[in-house]
């Protein structure tokens, strides 16, 4: 029987090795959370620009995402820590987020102006991130310390198939009913693409549900006279500001890395379906149907590098527990870096498939490695909380390439797209540097 650690009252102590079917069953909702996010990424630029966004307007129409998970991520952190329930701790925010995330992806293409479709993604991004916040605790809440990596590197698995799953639908829907856009607006394809990831959203995340049993607290009435202690709002507010000043040494020196990883992807997300229509296959404007071609193959080049992530992810465990999960983390950088520098040098669509080796070993580390060096060293009651915590450093910069990269774009860059993806791939160089500064450190 599982005993409580000294002064937690969060979660249980002695954790039970799980089964790979377990572990997979907890992390396969992240599959659906990932077909969300793979709908916005490699679509919502595009979206953007049949609704008439000139590029150097783009970054502040992406405001939504790193918005969102400031605002959302450490206060569904915070209630999650103090949740119990018939239906677990994470598991109520895990279906409340899918279920509205499945009515926004729905909502997206019918946009009709570049209001409605900021508008929404702002809704989506809120909806998907009360989802996927509790699923990074969830893995330190049900598994042991051998098992961290394991766990992270699952949940890399699924986000690559989700990715992969949102990158062909494009083409596929494309190539069954054409890419014809009426009126200059959305175009019919992207309506059907975005229904099938709703679908794919709700399901894998209830399978999840359905599937997978919370540990309760190990002394519940301790946990609820922490509750009673500490409700209120206020209580609340001042409860992340304090923990942001508490961090654990290893959690600030990983969030420098993720400082510069962060906005790096971002810039790719920004611009590299676009740059593939108009700079490498050369589309006129969006009416053209090398757009729509090149849009589709950018949803390729995204799931080709997803995945890459999901077949790396088999051997990232076995990489990391020999090397260390900082030099592994530091090598992947490395080659996701290199990977973005090389789009500039691509001489057709075809090589930007090399490019994408090298963004998607370093996309199946961001996603896994960070964590389980986290996982390692917070508190386990305050698992929630330091998680949304971490993701500040996450949407920061994200934050600050939507206000000012608009401007580089435009007076510095000279709107030219791919140099804004390798500008990213300056960024990821810097973060890799960065992770030798890391020592990990347990919680004490």
């Amino acid at each position: 029987m599982s005993v409580a650690a000294p002064g937690s009252v969060g979660t249980t102590w002695n954790k039970p090795r799980l089964q790979y079917a377990q572990i997979w069953n907890m992390s396969f909702g992240f599959l659906g959370i990932q077909v969300g996010w793979g709908m916005q990424m490699g679509n919502m630029s595009a979206i953007y620009e049949y609704l008439g966004a000139k590029p150097d307007e783009i970054p502040l129409l992406w405001l939504a995402a790193p918005m969102t998970g400031l605002l959302v991520q450490p206060i569904i952190g915070y209630m999650s820590d103090r949740t119990w329930g018939r239906w677990g701790r994470r598991k109520p925010y895990f279906t409340v987020g899918a279920i509205l995330a499945t009515l926004a992806l729905l909502a997206m293409p019918h946009s009709s102006a570049l209001w409605m479709a900021a508008g929404l993604l702002w809704m989506l991004d809120a909806c998907i991130n009360i989802s996927m916040e509790p699923f990074r605790a969830f893995v330190g809440d049900m598994l042991p310390e051998e098992q961290i990596n394991q766990g992270y590197t699952m949940q890399s698995m699924f986000i690559g198939i989700g990715n992969v799953v949102a990158a062909v639908l494009p083409t596929v829907i494309i190539a069954m009913f054409g890419s014809s856009a009426p009126n200059g607006g959305v175009p019919p394809y992207l309506i059907a693409v975005f229904s099938i990831g709703a679908l794919c959203y709700i399901g894998a995340v209830m399978y999840t549900v359905k599937t997978t049993k919370e540990y309760p607290p190990a002394d519940l009435e301790a946990f609820q006279q922490m509750k009673k202690k500490t409700a209120g709002f206020m209580n609340g507010v001042e409860e992340v500001f304090s923990h942001i000043f508490k961090m654990p040494s290893t959690m600030r020196q990983v969030a420098l890395v993720q400082f510069f990883t962060w906005p790096g992807l971002f810039l790719m997300w920004f611009y590299f379906t676009p740059a593939v229509a108009r700079d490498v296959l050369g589309a006129p404007d969006t009416d053209s149907p090398l757009y729509a071609e090149g849009v589709a193959w950018g949803n390729i080049c995204f799931g080709f590098y997803s995945l890459v992530c999901f077949l790396f992810s088999f051997w990232l465990p076995a990489i990391a527990n020999r090397y260390g999960r900082k030099y592994t983390h530091m090598l992947c950088l490395v080659l996701g870096a290199l990977g973005l520098f090389f789009v500039g040098m691509a001489p057709n669509k075809y090589w930007l498939l090399l490019s994408m080796t090298g963004v998607g070993i370093a996309w199946a580390s961001i996603l896994s490695m960070p964590y389980a060096m986290l996982a390692s060293t917070l508190p386990q009651d305050k698992m929630g909380v330091y998680m949304g915590i971490f993701n500040f450093f996450i949407v920061l910069p994200e934050i600050l390439a939507t206000l000012f990269f608009g401007w580089i774009m435009q007076h510095v860059l000279d709107n030219n797209r791919i140099a804004a993806v390798m500008v990213g791939g300056a960024l990821l160089g810097v973060a890799a540097l960065l992770c030798l500064q890391i020592r990990e450190r347990k919680a004490t």
